[in-house]
């Protein structure tokens, strides 16, 4: 409901400088899209590929299937996705624990489990977000601190 103008339907002036600022948001996202979309996957790619070599065990959610190209699931069978954040947290790497649907829960993701992953190995998953900001040189830090992570994780673990 708005003022007498437009009969009622406009309340008052519009928000031109907010119009533009969506608009150059929209042209600068436009110009990014392709290439940097592109670079990201890439990213990831790098992320899921070394995990595989670094994480015995490790599986990616939904690797077969289309999907973001900066987001990616992995699943580390024997360890609890608790410990692996607050292990990452404290060498500055921030990842996070289940769906970004379901941040908060304790439950495994309703995401993962509709997926039939079996509910343990739910609990292990950690989701890695990517950026156009973010470089090979984090991904390699990242993997060298995350193999480490999960062999410390696995040799205390009564699961394994």
């Amino acid at each position: 409901h708005g003022g007498h103008h437009e009969s009622g339907l406009r309340a008052g002036t519009y928000n031109v400088p907010g119009i533009a600022g969506f608009g150059e948001a929209a042209r600068l996202a436009l110009e990014e899209i392709g290439p940097g979309t592109a670079a990201i996957q890439d990213l990831r790619d790098r992320l899921e590929n070394g995990m595989k070599a670094t994480c015995p065990g490790v599986s990616i959610a939904g690797a077969l299937a289309p999907r973001l190209p900066n987001t990616t699931t992995a699943l580390f069978s024997g360890v609890e996705s608790e410990a692996i954040l607050t292990l990452l947290d404290m060498r500055g790497i921030s990842v996070s624990s289940g769906s970004a649907c379901s941040t908060g829960s304790k439950d495994p993701s309703h995401v993962l489990r509709a997926m039939n992953v079996d509910r343990n190995l739910a609990n292990s998953a950690v989701r890695f977000s990517l950026s156009r900001f973010n470089t090979a040189h984090e991904i390699d830090y990242t993997l060298e601190v995350l193999a480490d992570v999960i062999d410390r994780l696995r040799r205390i673990s009564p699961y394994v």
